[in-house]
């Protein structure tokens, strides 16, 4: 490849998008592309620090603000010392989560001005896009029932080990899909909607048919 393409999956909580991920990048991989996985918030020393700061339960005095901050500064660093280089190599760079992760979380979810945010994570990522996102998306009750039946079931979703984000009311996480369906229906261009009720293997097989649809068009 002459150029290199960046690639996110983005989605509600148990919605499947980290099996996407894999399965995605063992796909490419198999196919002879090369690629780079990473995450987010993650993806570098530092990142994965902000990471570990952000998604802590006892943290559950953070301000909105200083949260999607903290988001944005683990993204630059993870904008400039992973993605970018990978991109300019010519590699498939494949993310799970960036900014679209903010506006539906902290926009969306939390309230914050969404022109701050892309403002904020304009600066951090030099204004970096993705160039395809899928969106797996089904209903936050599913979802979270989903967690619950992998990590044991309980009626406390906090004593089987839900981090900072996952443990936050269900209302909150119905915006965070509300923000992320808006996202999909205003860029439609970019954003690819999957119905993340199918199983693993029909989903699986979406993702593929669109990526290469992409790839032909460039």
């Amino acid at each position: 490849m002459s150029k290199g393409l960046f690639i996110t999956f983005e989605g509600t909580e148990g919605g499947g998008k980290s099996t996407q991920v894999k399965l995605f990048v063992e796909k490419l991989t198999a196919e002879g592309y090369n690629v780079v996985q990473t995450r987010e918030p993650g993806g570098t020393l530092i990142s994965e620090k902000i990471r570990a700061i952000l998604l802590d339960p006892e943290n559950n005095l953070m301000d909105g603000m200083t949260e999607m901050l903290l988001y944005a500064a683990s993204r630059a660093q993870h904008a400039v010392e992973v993605i970018k280089p990978a991109l300019e190599q010519g590699k498939i760079v494949v993310c799970d989560r960036f900014i679209d992760a903010s506006i539906a979380y902290q926009g969306y979810g939390m309230g914050l001005s969404i022109e701050k945010i892309l403002l904020v994570n304009s600066l951090a990522t030099g204004e970096l896009v993705p160039n395809r996102t899928y969106m797996l998306d089904l209903p936050v009750e599913i979802g979270m029932q989903r967690i619950a039946e992998k990590r044991g079931h309980n009626e406390d979703l906090r004593a089987i080990g839900l981090d900072r984000i996952e443990s936050k009311a269900i209302e909150y996480h119905r915006k965070v899909r509300s923000g992320f369906l808006q996202i999909a229906n205003t860029q439609p261009e970019r954003v690819t909607l999957i119905d993340a009720t199918q199983d693993i293997g029909a989903i699986e097989q979406d993702i593929w048919k669109d990526f290469l649809q992409m790839e032909n068009s460039l």
